[in-house]
Parts: C-alpha cells; structure tokens; sequence
C-alpha cells in the first residue's frame, strides 16, 4: 500500500521548484535528495527529489529533470507517495488519513455519518466526517472530542461540544447560498 505525504502546489520561481502541501509529520526524513516518489497521476512517472528547502513555512522541492517553470507548472496538484513498508507499523501515536477514511463516526451508540477526510493544520487536525445528509462537518482530531478511534472495529466515537454539528452545518448552508460571500 502506498501513503501519500504531499501534493504539489504552484512553481516557485524559474528554475523548476514547486511548492508542496506536506502531509507527514516527517519532512526532514522524507524529502531528502535522491528520495523516489511514486505519482498520482502515473502519466507523471516518478520524480526523484534533487533539492529541498524551507522557505518561511512552504517547503520547496526540485525535482531531477524538471528544471524550467513550464515543466513544474505540470506537476501541479499531482499527488506524491511513498510505499508503506518503510513505516512502522506498530506506531500507536497516530493515524493516518487513509486509515480513518470510511470509519462510522457514532456519538454514543448513534451513526451520525462517515469519515470522509482528515485536514492536516498547523495547530490542530479536523477530521472531515460527511452526514447521511450529505452534509460535511469538521471535528477537530482532539482526544477531548474524539476519545476513541478502532480501526479493527471500523468507527470513531465522538463526544462533540453542543451545537457542534448545528454550527458546522449552519456555515456550510451560509456558503452554498452565498450569504457569507
């Protein structure tokens, strides 16, 4: 199986750099010279890492081969992947996203919808959990709100703050309708 740990955002200057959107808890370990991703989309083949660098908080990469702004321009949005045996396994300090996605998410005993996410942020993580109504509520990834994930069991117990879910779907009504435009 393979763990996503970055998607490619826009070029960053003329050489071939790109901006990324890290998803792993380990740059420094994972985007080292020389590191082989596998991409999404596999008409991109592999990129090899040949350079990584902070600047300010955007982690920028070159890639061998991509060395002018119109061939980073074409690595936008595409997804990069590592193979998941080089993880450890027995790692009970987090999840990943492709482990909770699809997950029931209960309060009490009550299905109130289904993992479809998980937004990596800066101060905290917010799972994204859709309602059979199709609406999308973001819970943020504390243990004082969600107290118990069973991967084995398939759910994740919620104890939301009142209003919780009534707030969360208020917004997503105000943006539909273009009232908080």
């Amino acid at each position: 199986m393979q763990l996503q740990v970055a998607r490619i955002g826009k070029p960053h200057g003329i050489r071939g750099e790109v901006t990324v959107q890290v998803l792993t808890d380990a740059p420094a370990d994972r985007f080292v010279p020389g590191t082989e991703f596998v991409v999404e989309p596999a008409s991109l083949g592999t990129l090899t890492v040949e350079s990584a660098r902070w600047n300010k908080d955007i982690l920028l990469l070159a890639f061998d081969g991509i060395e002018t702004r119109n061939q980073a321009e074409t690595l936008r949005g595409a997804k990069l992947f590592i193979e998941t045996e080089e993880l450890d396994e027995d790692d009970d300090e987090g999840w990943y996203e492709h482990e909770l996605v699809g997950l029931e998410a209960r309060v009490g005993s009550r299905v109130v919808g289904k993992v479809s996410g998980l937004h990596t942020m800066p101060v905290q993580d917010l799972l994204v959990v859709e309602t059979p109504d199709g609406k999308e509520i973001l819970i943020p990834f504390v243990e004082q709100i969600v107290p118990e994930v069973n991967v084995a069991e398939g759910f994740v117990l919620v104890t939301p703050p009142e209003g919780l879910f009534d707030v969360n779907a208020e917004d997503t009504e105000g943006r539909a309708s273009g009232e908080n435009a």
